[in-house]
């Protein structure tokens, strides 16, 4: 008897689940929508029951005998959600990921192929969009907005929410894309009729949205009312939350002890040798680690240029905050998720489990914590540093730290309490926390789209960006600068670079980018075939044979 790799622990199966007034009116938009349209943006707020509207559309289309795939933009998101959809579907669901082997994988891949009833519905995070799929009816993209759909390294280079509107195409089903703050594209082309818009706007059982406050760094250092990197608010809050028997999640986007060992005689500090980038200080083991290429060494008890002993660590990762808060609150029981602590098949699915069993109380973690988790009984956020978010060199840094601040801000007080955020920053008059604050999406959308439009990047000018790469300084500058003629001669103004990239040396490989914007009324096809002449041009020269070249369209 051939048994599968992949077994789950099914409870009883339940399949009984009303939706509120909202809920419905948001279903019954959804579904007069697709008479007339393919794809349907969902805004729904955080925790205003946006799963459940996706398993009653998923339950008619199995009803209609069709296959469904449900795409996630976390590994972390699974373990929550496969028992959600097995607990009403049973045994139709089955999970595809890259922390599977390659022979689950095939079984999964096998069951799809030859349209099993185990494989009804599957539940992925980017990779799963190239399943083969027989018939199916309907793509749910959760957390449309999220980077991680963005596949940037190695090639194939897409972005799966956007090859999901393809491959609906292909098989003539529909796509839902649900999220509390749609990226500018999506809600861009939902307000321009070529998805369909659906709100709502209520969190489920009338709970009230969180209730956020803006604690201003410079003020609570000047006044000396910080202990370690923690404001007198912000550890007020979280006893008092503790002693109430709620739990804390604490928001840092940052892994590691702290990013920077510096000495403090000569101000040097180690840095990768095949990377330009300063080394991290991992405590837990003891080692200094380069977060690009892996490279790690024993932690310096001297500075390797003066042999100094007076050495000192800037910045503050996880596991600082955690290290912190174990000194300060001895009794609390702390966690952390992120990329150290989740690196085996089962890592993110051990921390969920404690945190919603309750075996741990304040949970200190990464990006990972900000993406559609539900926990019944957090009651506090805490956004350690709002600004490293804010400051990155990027045209949509402001559009994602608005989202990630707004979804880790959605995690508190989804219960009967009302749940309290607390986000410290240097800068609190800066108008995306403000935004945050208010939970105004739509001033932050109009904001942003303006900004776009006077500077012409997407979604009116479409992007393109090459990036070059070789071991040799001098060939991947002359490389770049020969592309970026190249490209100038036909497209003119709208080249820009080449640039070298904040970090600009990686496994000892140096990069540099030349970004092409094309504008909306330049034919595409015409433009593909400019750019595949130009790079025809340029690997036939035999002196540039090393030089690697990139493109990525639409990057993220």
């Amino acid at each position: 008897m051939q048994k599968d790799r992949i077994q789950f622990d099914i409870d009883e199966v339940n399949q009984k689940m009303k939706l509120n007034e909202w809920q419905q009116t948001a279903f019954n938009e959804i579904t007069e929508a697709y008479q007339d349209t393919d794809v349907c943006l969902l805004h729904g707020i955080t925790s205003s029951g946006k799963t459940e509207i996706y398993i009653k559309l998923i339950e008619q289309v199995i009803k209609e005998g069709k296959q469904v795939l449900y795409l996630l933009p976390e590994i972390a998101l699974t373990a929550q959600l496969v028992s959600r959809l097995q607990s009403f579907f049973g045994e139709q669901v089955l999970v595809y990921h890259s922390k599977y082997s390659v022979n689950e994988r095939m079984e999964v891949y096998n069951h799809v192929l030859n349209d099993n009833e185990k494989a009804k519905i599957i539940l992925g995070a980017r990779s799963a969009i190239f399943l083969p799929f027989k018939d199916l009816g309907l793509i749910v993209v959760d957390e449309e907005h999220e980077t991680t759909f963005k596949q940037f390294d190695p090639a194939p280079r897409y972005n799966a929410r956007d090859a999901s509107v393809v491959l609906a195409k292909f098989h003539d089903a529909k796509v839902l894309m649900g999220s509390a703050t749609p990226s500018l594209e999506s809600y861009y082309n939902a307000t321009h009729n070529k998805y369909k818009l659906v709100s709502l706007d209520r969190r489920y059982g009338n709970v009230l949205p969180p209730e956020i406050e803006i604690v201003d760094l410079k003020e609570k250092y000047k006044k000396k009312r910080m202990t370690g990197h923690f404001s007198d608010r912000l550890l007020e809050e979280i006893k008092i939350t503790l002693e109430e028997g709620e739990q804390v999640i604490l928001f840092q986007n940052r892994r590691g002890y702290s990013p920077i060992l510096e000495c403090l005689t000569c101000g040097h500090s180690p840095q990768c040798p095949n990377c330009d980038v300063s080394l991290t200080y991992h405590n837990n083991n003891n080692q200094l680690r380069c977060h690009y290429c892996g490279y790690h060494m024993a932690m310096q008890k001297q500075c390797m240029a003066c042999e100094s002993v007076e050495l000192t660590t800037k910045g503050f990762g996880t596991e600082q905050i955690e290290t912190e808060l174990k000194s300060l609150l001895p009794e609390a029981r702390i966690g952390r998720m992120d990329l150290d602590t989740t690196r085996g098949k089962h890592g993110h699915q051990k921390i969920i489990s404690a945190f919603e069993q309750e075996s741990i109380d304040v949970l200190v973690g990464t990006q990972m914590l900000s993406k559609g988790l539900d926990f019944r009984k957090v009651r506090l956020v805490g956004i350690m540093n709002a600004d490293n978010l804010l400051n990155f060199p990027d045209f949509r840094a402001h559009e994602r730290s608005f989202q990630l601040m707004l979804q880790v801000a959605g995690r508190s007080g989804r219960t009967k309490n009302r749940g309290n955020v607390i986000i410290q920053t240097y800068n609190p008059h800066h108008q995306i926390v403000k935004q945050v604050s208010e939970n105004n999406y739509l001033e932050m959308y109009k904001e942003q789209l303006e900004d776009r439009y006077q500077y012409q990047y997407p979604p009116y000018y479409k992007l393109i960006k090459f990036t070059i790469k070789s071991k040799d300084y001098s060939k991947t500058n002359d490389a770049a600068d020969w592309i970026a003629k190249s490209l100038t001669n036909v497209f003119k103004e709208n080249v820009l670079g080449p640039e070298f990239p904040p970090v600009a040396r990686i496994r000892s490989e140096y990069y540099k980018n030349i970004l092409l914007k094309i504008p909306p009324n330049q034919s595409l096809g015409k433009t593909k075939k400019y750019i595949q002449k130009i790079l025809t041009s340029f690997k036939a020269i035999g002196m540039w044979r090393s030089v690697r070249v990139i493109s990525n369209v639409d990057p993220s």
